[in-house]
């Protein structure tokens, strides 16, 4: 069996997105960290807003798992690596996303929160927001319970409660269908996140009060009781590895972008280019003058650049730093809100035009509608990160559009004839797409990045 497989862990689901499964999350792995517990906190699905509050309230960081994206062996081996070793966990707190059983599609698990706990052999724990209801959320705890038999269903909390009175009778009314009811949290919006286009506020903008949190979360969530049922998880079944290794010996240097305006990662990415040997120096487009020195190659993550469009065309020094280390052959890999600022031109909400860095010619413009999905391209030629034939995974999720330029040429998504994403530079060495593409789904991924960066790295 192999090491830490059998780490204590739950996940906390929901009928529906806005149950209030982030505050719920939050609260317990605050707590948890207050009693001194070490805690790995983990996102169902593709998200990067949620991991940011994890990472507030758990004191370490969250990682995305998801069961379309990624092999079913490799999601489990990446929970092994979160919660092993260097990073070992007490306890493991995965937050679920959407509803329970929403996945890829209409007719299967594929994705879903419910195919994650199966996956994990995790119990389930349900956050239903009671607000608006009574009895009826024994109905919603009961259709569940018997709409996949096979999900360890372990337990309910009911968010949004009016009071005492009202939570004792939701329970009353749960109780005889024998699915435990393991506290409440009460209707008060100083609890709840704000939300803005993308989803809720990142943890950098907004500061959740993970005092007042905690010490209602205390008085009024059954802790035990969660620890309990995270203890009664069966240990995972033995399985290979099928990421690569991790070598001890320093082979590259990569800058990463990291700031108000660029900050969706997911973070075994980062952990895999690590792990094959990169030291990833962290810089800021908005306030660094250029990129780290001894870098061998960039990657900007996505964001928020069209709310810091101004102070990212202010910064010239930057945009010319970049577009030089670009033109140099050394390896810039982009990714949504790095397309963007790679672009020649971003237009933001209001319609005013900046300048951006210029390296993709195109003009990137803000739009009302939402572009969102899962995302599996094959790579049509040869990239910072792929070879050409090579096939990625990922997600895309961005209001802005590009207009003008040629069209896309990185990418061929698989199942039609839609090309995504751009390669440009003197070597090719530049790729910039909407795609957030998930290393660990191929890991050829990694491991070609890294070893572009070494050829230009200074250690």
């Amino acid at each position: 069996m192999a090491a830490g497989t059998a780490v204590p862990r739950l996940v906390l689901a929901a009928p529906q997105s806005g149950s209030g499964k982030t505050t719920v999350a939050a609260a317990l792995m605050r707590l948890l960290r207050e009693r001194g517990l070490r805690v790995a906190p983990f996102k169902a699905g593709p998200d990067y807003i949620d991991p940011g509050h994890h990472r507030a309230a758990a004191g370490r960081p969250s990682r995305n798992l998801d069961g379309w994206m990624l092999p079913h062996d490799t999601v489990r081996a990446l929970f092994r690596r979160a919660t092993t070793g260097e990073r070992a966990a007490d306890v493991a707190v995965v937050e679920g996303m959407m509803g329970l059983f929403d996945g890829r599609t209409g007719g299967g698990e594929e994705g879903s929160t419910a195919e994650l706990a199966k996956l994990l052999r995790a119990p389930v724990v349900l956050v239903l927001d009671g607000g608006a209801m009574a009895r009826t959320a024994a109905a919603i705890v009961q259709g569940i319970h018997n709409f996949d038999p096979d999900l360890p269903l372990a337990g309910v909390i009911l968010n949004r409660m009016g009071g005492e009175r009202h939570y004792e009778m939701c329970r009353e009314a749960i109780q005889p269908l024998g699915v435990p009811v393991l506290g409440w949290l009460p209707m008060d919006p100083a609890l709840a996140v704000p939300e803005r286009h993308l989803g809720l506020l990142l943890a950098g903008e907004y500061t959740m009060d993970f005092s007042r949190l905690a010490e209602q979360a205390a008085k009024t969530l059954d802790v035990d009781g969660l620890l309990a049922i995270a203890r009664t998880a069966r240990p995972l079944p033995d399985a290979h590895d099928p990421l690569p290794p991790p070598v001890s010996q320093r082979r590259a240097v990569i800058g990463v972008a990291r700031d108000a305006a660029f900050d969706f990662y997911y973070e075994d990415n980062l952990d895999l280019l690590r792990d094959l040997g990169a030291e990833l120096r962290f810089f800021s487009p908005l306030d660094d003058p250029a990129p780290p020195e001894g870098a061998g190659a960039l990657y900007l993550g996505g964001g928020y650049p069209e709310l810091h469009a101004e102070r990212l065309f202010v910064n010239l020094p930057m945009r010319r730093a970049i577009r030089a280390f670009a033109d140099s052959g050394r390896p810039v890999y982009a990714e949504c809100g790095g397309l963007m600022y790679l672009s020649e031109m971003l237009i933001d909400q209001a319609g005013t035009r900046h300048r951006m860095v210029g390296l993709v010619p195109a003009t990137s413009a803000m739009r009302t509608r939402v572009t969102l999905g899962y995302r599996e391209a094959e790579a049509l030629v040869d990239s910072p990160i792929a070879a050409a034939g090579d096939v990625v995974r990922g997600h895309e999720f961005h209001y802005s559009v590009l207009e003008s330029g040629p069209d896309p040429s990185a990418y061929r998504r698989l199942g039609g004839t839609e090309t995504e994403g751009f390669v440009t530079g003197p070597r090719a060495n530049v790729l910039a797409s909407y795609i957030h593409v998930h290393f660990a789904a191929n890991a050829t991924v990694a491991e070609r990045f890294v070893a572009r960066a070494a050829e230009g790295s200074t250690l």
